[in-house]
């Protein structure tokens, strides 16, 4: 099986960042989160954020960005306002696709 790309194809750089939620992220979320929300929606229109959304079990906020690079992506998930306010209190970012 040859590892080359058709002619047409191309492999864009994204990363899956995770926002590990706080024990407390559901109290602390509530005032941050129609900022956090607006954010995450113009990132969408901008081609940047292609998913996002919580894990089920609620351990954790998804990101499915398109970046230059990981620390591109972590920074990314820097200045969101969930992250400031603590209801974000690690961010893991790893190659996706």
């Amino acid at each position: 099986m040859s590892s080359e790309l058709p002619p047409n194809a191309a492999i864009e750089p994204v990363f899956f960042v995770e926002g590990i939620l706080a024990p407390d992220a559901e109290e602390l979320r509530r005032p941050v989160r129609a900022r956090h929300l607006e954010r995450i929606a113009a990132l969408r229109e901008a081609g940047v954020v292609l998913e996002a959304g919580a894990l089920g079990d609620l351990s954790a906020s998804v990101l499915i960005v398109r970046a230059a690079d990981a620390e591109a992506a972590r920074e990314i998930a820097r200045q969101d306002v969930y992250l400031a306010a603590g209801v974000w209190v690690e961010i893991r970012v790893r190659p996706f696709g």
